[in-house]
């Protein structure tokens, strides 16, 4: 029913994760990120609230795995729950129960951590990893080819993806990328891929805009000067 990479730049410190599932608008519960402490992915049948509470854990100084280990044992019903972290040191962390749904796997990389369930193959997240490592560039970038090569390379879900998002925390409190397509009929991936590069070039000017408005470029929309 999903798959997912979260991730971390060495370079940069940012930290992210890109999603996509059958059910509609998965980018308003399933990904969390903050800027400095990691991103976490809880997915399968999903408690949105397990994403703060491990970014809280981690903000406090456990490491992923302390910190998800930790959330899971104060919880009821987690054989339901699939959870991912990596911290923005790039360590990571996996929960998946024992009702993980259908076909679901896993896979540790170098500062990325990918996982899915219902997949079409279990081969699934070591592809997105390994697409991971190899794709140079903007954290929110190598995140997005991730995903597509999950779907195109792996084959995906047993099912149609419906929705997709891409969430990226770097050095504010806001998301430096927060995309998300909440229903598409046809491909959710190929649309966020489209948003993505029509945003990347505006990228920065919306910290301009939020740190420094005097130095902000135009908007371009009529009666801004």
């Amino acid at each position: 029913m999903t798959f997912s990479i979260a991730g971390r730049c060495a370079d940069t410190g940012m930290v992210g994760v890109a999603i996509t599932t059958s059910s509609i608008a998965v980018g308003s519960r399933c990904p969390w990120v903050r800027a400095g402490v990691g991103a976490v992915a809880t997915q399968n049948v999903t408690l949105p609230s397990i994403g703060r509470m491990v970014l809280d854990g981690m903000e406090g100084g456990a490491a992923p795995e302390a910190a998800v280990s930790a959330v899971i044992a104060v919880l009821e019903n987690t054989e339901y729950r699939q959870v991912t972290a990596v911290s923005a040191a790039g360590e990571t962390a996996i929960f998946s129960g024992a009702s993980t749904l259908g076909t679901n796997a896993e896979h540790q990389g170098t500062d990325c951590v990918a996982a899915g369930n219902l997949l079409a193959s279990a081969d699934l997240p070591r592809i997105m990893a390994e697409r991971f490592a190899a794709t140079p560039g903007h954290l929110a970038e190598r995140l997005l080819s991730a995903l597509e090569a999950g779907l195109n390379d792996a084959g995906g879900e047993e099912g149609d993806v419906r929705s997709a998002a891409l969430l990226v925390a770097h050095e504010q409190e806001w998301p430096l990328v927060d995309l998300r397509v909440d229903w598409d009929e046809d491909c959710p991936i190929a649309t966020l891929r489209r948003l993505w590069t029509n945003y990347e070039p505006q990228m920065a000017d919306y910290v301009t805009r939020a740190l420094n408005p005097g130095a902000a470029p135009s908007y371009g929309v009529p009666g801004d000067e």
